[in-house]
């Protein structure tokens, strides 16, 4: 059984900075892929980071350069560094676990409950 737990969201203005993290619970960390998604209402969920210990970190352009995907020590908790915040970002913003390494929700299997992220100007 895998369960996420998300935390960390809120709101900032432009240019500030948050950081998610997603504490999880389950038999086989190492294997793991943990990804960090987000939706808007009426639009598609995109793929921002995701981090895989056979295979590294993968990054949506729009997100290069501003945001961070870290593990701790123990690959119990996955962390995504949020800088230089933009309006653009403000959405719902899932941790969800898949077995390969991919920036794909179509390949992620338990997701968490979600947490907001607003970002105004």
């Amino acid at each position: 059984q895998v369960q996420l737990e998300e935390s960390g969201g809120g709101s900032v203005k432009t240019g500030g900075s948050l950081r998610l993290s997603c504490k999880l619970t389950m038999s086989t960390y190492d294997r793991a892929c943990v990804g960090w998604f987000r939706q808007v209402p009426g639009n598609k969920r995109e793929g921002v980071a995701s981090i895989y210990r056979m295979a590294g970190t993968r990054y949506a352009d729009s997100v290069k350069g501003r945001f961070t995907i870290s593990q701790d020590e123990s690959i119990t908790t996955v962390y995504l560094q949020m800088d230089s915040l933009k309006p653009d970002d403000t959405a719902m913003y899932y941790c969800a676990v898949g077995w390969i390494g991919s920036l794909h929700d179509y390949d992620f299997n338990h997701w968490g409950q979600g947490i907001q992220v607003t970002v105004s100007s």
